[in-house]
C-alpha cells in the first residue's frame, strides 16, 4: 500500500515537468525579425549607410544582413549571383517576418554595358521582377529611391537622380509596395547643409581645390573611379583585405552614414509600421 503511494506522488509530481518541457519545444520564446539590404555602393558596407543601419538602429531581436555591394546595378547585381543569394536569405525560415530593401540606380545609370540600364523600361522592369520574386519567397519586399549626390551648381544641389527615383515611386504604386523616398530626404537634407558642410559626409576631407569650389558653391566634376583593387598597406604581409577611402561627391564617411541611417530607420517604421516596434531611433 505504501509503495503504491510513492508511486502515485512520483507520476503526480512529473506531470507538471513534461508539460513546462511540451511549452519550451512547442513554442519558442523568440520569434525574430529579418531585414536584408540590397543595393549600390551607397548602402554597402564601408561605404554606405547600410552598415550604420544594422549597427544602430535595429534592435537584438532583428537580424540585419547588408548584402549591398558596390558598383552594382539592377542588371549586375542579378547576373553575378548576388540576387540569388539574397533570395536565398529571404527564404530561410523560423523568422516571425522577412523585409528585403532594395535600393539601387546610381550604377543604372553607368555607361558600362554590364552596369547600364535604360531609364524608363530595364530599370523599372527589374524592379518589378525583384518585387515578384522577393514575395515569392515569402518576404516582404520595401522599395527605397536613391541617396542623393552632393553635386551643386550655383549653390543649388544638383539631384540627377530625380527622374530615376520617379521610375522607383511609379513601380511603388503599382505594385502597391512600401516606399522609403530616400532620394527626396536625402536631397532635402543635402540642400539644407549646403555644399562646404555636405563635404563633411564622404569619406575622407575634401583638397584644398575641392573645397574652394564647395565655398563657389560649383562642386567639382567627379573624379573617374579607379580600376581594380587598391594595393595592400606597405609593411604588410599574407591575406588582407583593404578598403579604398576616398573623397567624393556619392560615398559615405562614418558622419553620412550615421546621418542617413537615422533618417532611414525612421523612414522605414512610417512605411511599414509593423517594423516600428523593431527599429531605434
Amino acid at each position: 500500500m505504501i509503495r503504491s503511494l510513492i508511486g502515485l506522488a512520483c507520476a503526480v509530481v512529473a506531470l507538471p515537468v513534461n508539460a513546462q518541457e511540451r511549452t519550451r519545444t512547442d513554442a519558442p520564446l523568440l520569434q525574430p525579425v529579418k531585414i536584408i539590404l540590397i543595393g549600390d555602393s551607397t548602402m554597402a558596407p564601408h561605404s554606405g549607410w547600410g552598415s550604420a543601419f544594422c549597427g544602430r538602429h535595429v534592435k537584438s531581436s532583428v537580424a540585419c544582413l547588408n548584402l549591398a555591394r558596390g558598383g552594382r546595378s539592377t542588371r549586375s547585381y542579378r547576373a553575378e549571383g548576388s540576387w540569388d543569394i539574397a533570395l536565398a536569405e529571404a527564404r530561410i525560415p523560423g523568422y516571425r517576418a522577412r523585409y528585403v530593401l532594395i535600393q539601387f540606380a546610381h550604377n543604372d545609370q553607368s555607361s558600362k554595358p554590364e552596369r547600364w540600364t535604360d531609364e524608363k523600361t530595364e530599370f523599372p522592369a527589374n524592379l518589378r521582377r525583384f518585387v515578384t520574386e522577393v514575395r515569392a519567397a515569402g518576404a516582404t519586399p520595401v522599395l527605397l529611391t536613391p541617396l542623393t549626390r552632393r553635386i551643386f551648381k550655383a549653390g543649388v544641389l544638383d539631384n540627377n537622380l530625380a527622374s530615376w527615383s520617379n521610375e522607383v515611386r511609379t513601380v511603388a504604386g503599382d505594385m502597391k509596395v512600401a516606399l522609403v523616398d530616400l532620394n527626396a530626404r536625402s536631397a532635402a537634407a543635402v540642400a539644407r547643409l549646403g555644399p562646404v558642410e555636405a563635404a563633411r559626409l564622404a569619406q575622407e576631407p575634401p583638397s584644398r581645390e575641392e573645397l574652394e569650389a564647395a565655398r563657389a558653391g560649383t562642386t567639382l566634376p567627379p573624379k573617374p573611379a579607379a580600376e581594380g583593387d587598391p594595393p595592400p598597406p606597405a609593411g604588410t604581409s599574407g591575406p588582407r583585405a583593404t578598403v579604398m577611402r576616398k573623397f567624393d561627391y556619392t560615398h559615405l564617411g562614418d558622419q553620412g552614414a550615421d546621418l542617413f541611417a537615422g533618417l532611414i530607420a525612421h523612414d522605414v517604421a512610417v512605411a511599414v509600421p509593423e517594423l516600428s516596434g523593431q527599429l531605434l531611433p
